[in-house]
């Protein structure tokens, strides 16, 4: 009882890393550097979650980015 549900925690845990890694962390550093949120999720699926991340961190932010200046 206690080994099944020491499996299935340990799964979950497991579960959320990847989809951490996998999707949400590309995701955000994407979406941080005006960047295509869902280009970058599919490469990192693709090719490598670090990979991915290593590259939306070089690259910088986007640099056609649209600033929107706000007048108060």
């Amino acid at each position: 009882m206690i080994e099944g549900l020491f499996v299935l925690i340990f799964g979950l845990a497991a579960l959320y890393f990847t989809l951490w890694l996998y999707i949400l962390l590309p995701a955000r550093m994407a979406e941080a550097r005006d960047r295509s949120a869902f280009g970058w999720v599919l490469a990192s699926i693709l090719f490598s979650p670090i990979l991915a991340c290593l590259l939306l961190w070089l690259l910088g932010d986007n640099p056609n980015r649209q600033i929107h200046e706000t007048s108060d």
